[in-house]
């Protein structure tokens, strides 16, 4: 049984504006946004003055490792994470074990989720040399999108046959969600540093092992197999101002190909290797500071179109091997929002855009089904962050199965003050309601 809310004296940012409204939350949706709403017997009342009620994150792109990973992370553990940072839902990536490759391993997933995961959920099919014919049966309905790794992978999950590359392209049913990194030129550069440093290859070394050319030529294979047979193409983790020339400024709306960067590319660059090593190792590599101003910029101006975290934990004690053990990915999500509202801050990104992108675009760009924006009669998935109370990560509070934060001792401007997710309020600024369930998600198409 839900309950009813009434949302006072806030800012809403929504659709390009910031306006203050009330809010009421009937039943899970939003049942009015208008000035000077009365409360009604039985709604909880909530007073939002000084804080901004924005539509809650979709974080397209995460890796919550179950199954067959789970000692890194799980999908209750990782959701509560989302829940704490404003994200009420996300769309989880193929590349667990066994991997998403069929549709019987993929509504393992979902089946899972609904047990377990505090907010709303999708989970992408994973392409592979050898499921062509599962992804031409995939419905489009059943996944937000087909998952191809174009370049560096593990297990079974590269691609890298040219005929059924292209057959996706040709056939995939649903928007090509893809990771593009050349491999061979990865491991070039890979041997080229074992010849200068055995064994012991700084982290300072990745983004040249892992290197923006390597990146260049799969997005531009990728552009071109899309523009060949008119695909829906979304590249993920932009992290080069070179790749940003390939693609179009300007508003989502009537784009086939469209790009995405994550919030550590926004913060992090590569002097910070030398504090936090491989803590920050990434596939893609973050980058240069010249890297990251232009992907703020572009962000800025559209030419990327969607904010997300790439959200990928993994133990300390695996953090701490050496190069070649040292496994990439980061966890994010619980300071995700935060980090992307610092940009606000900063003065570099206006808090509409923010929303746009982590949001709105998201939500258009995969046909999320009555989520994503601030109007009656869409599911209530909100968050209250208040903009003026300073808040320090500390190890002690990340909620992420792995135990540790990239962020930590960073003070962001902003605090998660609540999340609500389908009118539930799962955080509540201090703890997680470990009773609410999200939902799998739906799609318009």
């Amino acid at each position: 049984m839900s309950t009813d809310w009434l949302i006072k004296n806030a800012e809403l940012v929504n659709e390009g504006r910031r306006f203050h409204a009330d809010v009421r939350v009937k039943q899970g949706r939003i049942d009015a946004i208008a000035g000077d709403l009365d409360a009604r017997p039985g709604e909880q009342v909530v007073d939002a003055s000084g804080l901004w009620l924005l539509p809650g994150m979709i974080d397209d792109q995460v890796h919550f490792r179950e199954p067959g990973l789970t000692q890194k992370a799980d999908i209750a553990h990782e959701s509560r994470a989302c829940a704490a940072g404003g994200i009420t839902s996300y769309m989880e990536m193929p590349n667990t074990k066994p991997p998403a490759l069929d549709r019987e391993t993929l509504e393992a997933k979902y089946a899972r989720a609904a047990d377990v995961s505090a907010v709303n959920y999708a989970f992408y099919m994973g392409a592979s040399n050898d499921n062509l014919e599962a992804i031409k049966r995939l419905d489009p309905l059943a996944a937000p999108g087909v998952k191809v790794f174009m370049g560096a992978s593990t297990g079974n999950m590269l691609v890298d046959n040219p005929e059924v590359l292209d057959g996706i392209f040709k056939y995939a049913p649903t928007p090509i969600i893809t990771h593009c990194e050349d491999t061979p030129m990865i491991d070039i550069n890979l041997a080229k540093a074992h010849e200068k440093y055995g064994d012991d290859i700084p982290p300072r070394e990745h983004p040249l092992i892992r290197s923006r050319e390597a990146c260049i030529k799969s997005t531009r294979l990728a552009i071109e197999l899309a523009k060949r047979h008119n695909s829906r193409l979304h590249v993920l983790h932009i992290s080069t101002a070179d790749e940003l020339a390939l693609f179009q400024p300007g508003p989502l709306k009537g784009k086939r190909i469209t790009a995405e960067t994550c919030v550590h590319f926004l913060h992090f660059d590569d002097r910070d290797y030398e504090r936090l090593g491989f803590l920050i190792k990434c596939n893609p590599a973050i980058k240069t500071s010249a890297d990251r101003e232009a992907i703020i910029k572009a962000l800025a101006e559209g030419r990327l179109d969607v904010l997300a975290t790439d959200h990928a934990p993994h133990l300390l004690e695996e953090k701490g091997q050496l190069y070649d053990k040292a496994p990439g990915g980061l966890p994010l999500v619980q300071f995700a929002l935060q980090a992307a509202l610092q940009r606000v801050f900063d003065g570099q990104l206006t808090l509409e855009r923010v929303v746009e992108a982590v949001t709105h675009a998201p939500a258009t760009l995969f046909d999320v089904k009555d989520r994503g924006y601030l109007r009656e009669g869409y599911a209530a998935d909100l968050v209250l962050v208040d903009p003026k109370k300073p808040h320090t990560v500390t190890r002690e509070e990340v909620l992420s199965k792995c135990g540790w934060s990239p962020f930590e001792g960073t003070t962001f401007n902003s605090s998660i003050v609540s999340t609500f997710v389908n009118g539930q309020r799962v955080w509540d600024g201090k703890s997680v309601d470990q009773s609410v369930r999200g939902q799998r998600l739906a799609f318009a198409r």
